[in-house]
């Protein structure tokens, strides 16, 4: 089982917001408004540098 996290970015009303898990070289990404929904996985290190372009 995943262990998911709300997104630092993410809104207060708390449907508004992305959710992250780290199960292992991959990162998942998925809607809080729509949890049984599709998840993007991404792999760690392009995650890493993803996030790094957004400071």
């Amino acid at each position: 089982m995943n262990t998911w996290r709300k997104s630092s970015y993410s809104g207060s009303s708390g449907n508004d917001c992305v959710e992250v898990a780290k199960p292992d070289s991959t990162v998942l990404v998925r809607d809080t408004a729509d949890r049984d929904g599709s998840v993007l996985a991404v792999d760690a290190v392009a995650w890493q540098h993803f996030t790094a372009s957004l400071r």
